[in-house]
């Protein structure tokens, strides 16, 4: 889940994330994704491009990896590092 703790709303939104693993999505769904190795970018869809102040967005995905499933340790959205 992608949430806006900020106070104005976020118009557009762009997340990226390294895999540590050898991940590879299969599809992911309410956002475009690219991955180029271990980098990661989903870009938001036409229908939820805005996240209002304290809202959110969920996106999912699937996929495979040989040996390695790592979870990723930090992510950013719009360039900007992402606090849990």
């Amino acid at each position: 889940m992608l949430t806006n703790t900020g106070t104005t709303p976020i118009s557009g939104w762009t997340l990226t994330w390294t895999f540590p693993g050898d991940q590879k999505i299969s599809s992911m769904w309410t956002a475009s994704y690219t991955q180029s190795g271990e980098s990661v970018t989903a870009v938001n869809e036409p229908y939820n491009a805005s996240i209002p102040a304290a809202g959110s967005v969920t996106i999912g995905f699937t996929g495979t990896f040989t040996s390695s499933d790592a979870a990723p340790t930090s992510f950013a959205v719009n360039g900007t590092a992402c606090t849990s």
